[in-house]
């Protein structure tokens, strides 16, 4: 049977916020067109470029910074390595020059305020994230291509087909949580074990350690720097951040001046419940702070969704036992195979799915991952994860004024709550005994998709979006 061979380092993205399919997937969208048209040659004949941005991308693309990812993607530059302190500089000498200028051409006509259109009425068959570029040539001519940003940062071009389908050969093809557990079953390997297999058909033993421990690194230091950045969030909501203070509360004067302190000073608060409990929602708070405020995050597996994992696996390593590097690699290794299952199966994009999609699958990969380095069997690691999805099934994506800020932020430690919560029920239960499947909470999730009015689909034409009363110009 075909299956789509998709690696854990494609569900985890480095990027950068507020969102993986309004920021992260344009910005790279961008990339790709310019560099196909450096690829052909044809990039020195470029004299103009548009933008039309359809749907969710028109309707939100505002408040999720889809005009300023673009830009910076035409300009050619990468969301994993650019410093975001540059942003406003980068895009105020855009908007001044009235040019474009990508891989050392000496200036594309283009003017923001004109060359993006969002056609807030017009969305293609495809997929709800759609954008077109549109380049005028010297002389005469024009190219033009279609993208659909589909979730995740993932991107496809109109009419490819995603590349993982057929591109490489797995020692372990999985499409479903039933496969998964096949061959975990079949082997006797942990989940992580038979992920880690399956990502050595890409990288090294030695790579794939030392790039999930990356992708904690940067996990980590949103975490920490989120904890110790105060003031409001940008984009006209007035938004307080909240986690500095949190930290600071909760921390009651105990001295840190590094990443390291500043764990060791929390382990010494103890045990309490409403104590770990805030620590989770702190941790969570921070990183979609960061997020709404272009900072430097993971998508997992969205940006939206972006604290939830890093806040269980905090909470893992400030408050649980035997923590070491091995467990951190199995847990992203587990939640970002979960990940994967719910792409192939349904959907990341809220566009297509709402809330569900991003933080119901984020909760369920955050789940499974604790599960798996909190020992426990393979049919648990799965019976985590689907309790966590069956308990967000049908949520709405319904951003106030299109901004990833309210309801999302909060959102955040909700999940991150209820995938430790979906954790402890498993490790406490006889998966034998189940009645519901992780693959049928996936498919009752893609059904609820296919049925949710398209107004809670990241359109903000519905929920608190259009029920919270503000004074905000039109996103």
């Amino acid at each position: 049977m075909p299956y789509e061979a998709i690696s854990v380092f494609d569900i985890f993205k480095i990027g950068v916020g507020p969102s993986s399919s309004h920021t992260l997937g344009p910005w790279r969208a961008a990339e790709r067109f310019i560099q196909g048209l450096k690829t052909s040659g044809q990039l020195p004949a470029v004299e103009h470029i548009r933008v039309l941005l359809y749907g969710s991308l028109a309707k939100t693309g505002k408040g999720h910074g889809t005009d300023i990812a673009i830009q910076l993607g035409l300009e050619g530059e990468d969301p994993v390595h650019f410093a975001v302190e540059q942003i406003d500089p980068r895009i105020q000498s855009i908007a001044t020059q009235k040019k474009i200028k990508p891989g050392g051409i000496t200036g594309i006509n283009f003017d923001p305020a004109k060359d993006i259109e969002f056609l807030m009425t017009e969305t293609l068959p495809f997929h709800p994230n759609a954008l077109s570029f549109l380049a005028g040539l010297k002389g005469g001519g024009a190219i033009a291509e279609t993208y659909y940003s589909v979730g995740g940062g993932f991107v496809l071009k109109e009419g490819e087909k995603p590349a993982g389908t057929g591109a490489v050969q797995l020692p372990f093809p999985i499409n479903t949580a039933d496969d998964l557990l096949h061959w975990s079953i079949k082997t006797g390997m942990s989940i992580s074990d038979i992920v880690l297999e399956n990502e050595l058909s890409w990288r090294t033993d030695t790579a794939i350690r030392a790039e999930a421990l990356n992708i904690w690194r940067v996990m980590r230091e949103c975490i920490y720097r989120g904890c110790q950045t105060s003031g409001m969030l940008p984009g006209g909501l007035l938004v307080k951040r909240r986690a500095a203070d949190l930290s600071r509360k909760l921390l009651a004067g105990k001295p840190f001046s590094n990443y390291e302190e500043w764990l060791a000073a929390i382990r010494t608060g103890g045990n309490d419940f409403t104590y770990i409990l805030d620590w989770v929602s702190c941790f969570a708070l921070a990183v979609n702070e960061e997020n709404a405020s272009f900072g430097r995050v993971v998508t997992a597996p969205t940006n939206g969704a972006a604290g939830v994992i890093p806040a269980v696996l905090q909470y893992y390593i400030a408050f649980g036992a035997g923590v070491s590097e091995e467990k951190i690699i199995h847990f992203l290794l587990a939640a970002g195979e979960i990940g994967s299952i719910f792409k192939k199966g349904a959907t990341l994009s809220a566009a297509m799915g709402g809330c569900q999609a991003e933080i119901g699958v984020s909760s369920a990969m955050a789940a499974a991952g604790l599960t798996e380095c909190m020992g426990g069997s393979q049919k648990q690691v799965m019976m985590a994860a689907e309790i966590a999805m069956e308990h967000h099934l049908g949520l709405t994506c319904d951003p106030i004024a299109g901004l990833v800020q309210v309801p999302c932020i909060e959102r955040n430690t909700m999940g991150a709550i209820k995938a430790i919560t979906a954790s402890q029920l498993a490790l406490q239960s006889t998966p034998d005994y189940a009645k519901v499947s992780l693959d049928a909470v996936i498919k009752t999730m893609w059904d609820t998709a296919l049925d949710m009015n398209h107004k809670y689909k990241e359109t903000a034409d519905g929920g608190l979006a259009v029920n919270v009363p503000l004074s905000l110009p039109e996103c």
